[in-house]
């Protein structure tokens, strides 16, 4: 080790360029750090921008249909059942057939069965077992 560090020889010149290399690496790697972070969060920000715009668009689209008279006129029949004079509607309340509906689930037993709370010795012997096991049992 000796050897290869007395081999090494480094003249004035060679110091100062070293040291103006370190100095310049010590100066640039925060700024470098620093306009990084700022590019990601330009474009984090444009990003934002261009979801902005799309909701921006949605909107005035939606405005747009909403000065339409038969657009109001249609929204006013399916979502408040506003009819005009002199028609009748027909509300149907659930028109599903009877054999398609789901039916309710009957009863287990009709008795029920208390039995001791003592669960606390149960999970210790389960957890004991489990980890005095010799074999790995594989579920799928």
């Amino acid at each position: 080790m000796r050897e290869w560090a007395s081999g090494i020889r480094l003249s004035a010149f060679s110091v100062i360029m070293l040291s103006l290399v370190v100095l310049g690496a010590w100066v640039l790697v925060p700024t470098l750090g620093t306009f990084i972070d700022q590019r990601q969060k330009i474009a984090a920000l444009e990003a934002s921008v261009q979801v902005s715009e799309a909701e921006i668009a949605a909107l005035t689209a939606e405005r747009e249909r909403w000065d339409d008279p038969a657009y109001i006129t249609t929204q006013a029949r399916e979502r408040l059942y506003y009819v005009k004079p002199g028609e009748v509607v027909y509300l149907i309340d659930n028109d599903l057939d009877p054999a398609a509906l789901p039916r309710e689930q009957e009863p287990v037993s009709d008795t029920l069965e208390e039995r001791p709370a003592d669960w606390m010795p149960q999970l210790l012997r389960t957890l004991v077992s489990a980890g005095l096991s010799d074999t790995v049992a594989v579920t799928r």
